[in-house]
C-alpha cells in the first residue's frame, strides 16, 4: 500500500490536507501529538472518502519521535506534508521568553528538517524506495518577517524555504521532488489559541486580495505540488498568501 504521511495531520490546515488528498484516492497516515478525540474524528472524516486512513501519535521534538512515527507507518511511503507547526502568542521578540523561542524554533524548524531527513531516507530510489513528493508548509511571514507578532517563527519558517530549496537540489537525482507552500493568513482555529480571536478580521485589510485564506485554499496547492501536474516542479516554495 502506498502511503502519504501527513504530520500535524489532525486539525487546521492539516485535517483540510487530508480531506483534499483523501478525495484525490491518497491513502494517509497522519501524525498528531496529543489530542486522540480529534484525531479520532478526522480520521472517520476522512475514511468516509473511501480511502485508508490512520492516526498516529508521535511528538516530534522527542528524541525518539519521529523515528517512531515513521517506524509505525503500515505501507510503502511516497508522500510526505511536512505541516505539523505552532506558534504560542504574538509578541514582540524581546518579550518573547528564551524558552519560548527555542521551543518555537525546534517545533517550526528543527523537527520538520528531521521530519524531511526521515521522508528522504523512507522514499528515495538511493535507499531503496520509491520515489515520492515531500511538501513542507513554510509561512508567508518568512519573506515579512512579521515585526511584532512572532520573528523567531518567521525566522523558523525561512529556514524551512531554506532546506526545501537545498533538500530539493540534493535529492533530485533520487526519485523525490521537495516543495513548499507558504501560506498567508488563514482562518483558522490558531489565531485564538494564541490568544488574538479577531486577528484574521483585523488583518484582512492589509491584505490585496481583502480576506483571508480558507484552510481548504491551501490544500488545494498542496494537492497540486504532490500530482503529477506539478512533475516538473522542485526545489521551490509556492506562497498562497493573497498578493502579500
Amino acid at each position: 500500500m502506498a502511503l502519504t504521511l501527513i504530520t500535524g495531520g489532525t486539525r487546521g490546515i492539516g485535517a483540510a490536507i487530508a480531506q483534499r488528498l483523501a478525495a484525490d484516492g491518497h491513502d494517509l497516515v497522519l501524525g498528531y501529538r496529543a489530542d486522540e478525540e480529534r484525531a479520532a474524528a478526522t480520521v472517520e472524516a476522512v475514511r468516509s472518502a473511501g480511502v485508508r486512513c490512520e492516526a498516529i501519535r508521535a511528538d516530534l521534538t522527542a528524541d525518539d519521535g519521529i523515528e517512531a512515527l515513521f517506524d509505525g507507518l503500515p505501507g510503502r511511503l511516497t508522500g510526505v506534508v511536512n505541516n505539523a507547526g505552532a506558534t504560542y502568542r504574538y509578541a514582540s521578540l524581546v518579550e518573547t521568553p528564551v524558552e519560548e523561542v527555542r521551543r518555537t524554533v525546534e517545533v517550526n524548524l528543527t523537527a520538520p528538517l528531521l521530519v524531511a531527513r526521515a521522508a528522504v531516507r523512507a522514499m528515495s530510489t538511493a535507499y531503496g524506495g520509491a520515489g515520492g513528493v515531500l511538501v513542507s508548509v513554510s509561512s508567508g511571514a518568512a519573506t515579512l518577517g512579521s515585526p511584532g507578532e512572532y520573528v523567531h517563527y518567521a525566522a523558523a519558517k525561512a529556514g524551512v524555504d531554506a532546506f526545501t530549496k537545498g533538500l530539493g537540489l540534493e535529492v533530485a537525482g533520487q526519485g523525490i521532488r521537495v516543495v513548499g507552500v507558504a501560506p498567508g493568513l488563514v482562518a483558522t482555529e490558531l489565531h485564538a489559541a494564541t490568544g488574538d480571536p479577531d486577528r484574521v478580521e483585523r488583518m484582512a485589510a492589509a491584505i490585496p486580495l481583502g480576506r483571508a485564506a480558507e484552510a481548504a485554499e491551501i490544500a488545494a496547492a498542496v494537492a497540486w505540488l504532490m500530482s503529477d501536474d506539478a512533475g516538473y516542479v522542485t526545489a521551490t516554495t509556492l506562497r498562497v498568501a493573497g498578493g502579500r
